[in-house]
């Protein structure tokens, strides 16, 4: 998938626990596992939102676009 999620990054600098961030985004922990192992195939705006709030931060810093490369793509 081309789109990955940096939560790590972004809990990592602020010394924070996945324990923490969920029960301050007010999500489960195991959701939050789901968005940092990149099997989520959606996440709610108001989600993001809340996520941005508690860490301060951009969407851009939570979601990165990876181009797939040329020899991955069909045709």
């Amino acid at each position: 998938m081309p789109i990955v999620v940096r939560i790590d990054v972004e809990l990592a600098r602020r010394k924070m626990s996945v324990t923490e961030f969920a029960e301050r985004v007010g999500i489960t922990p195991a959701n939050v596992a789901v968005l940092k192992n990149g099997r989520a195939k959606a996440v709610r705006l108001s989600t993001l939102e809340s996520m941005c709030e508690v860490l301060n931060c951009q969407p851009g810093d939570l979601l990165e676009w990876i181009p797939e490369t040329a020899d991955r793509q069909p045709g």
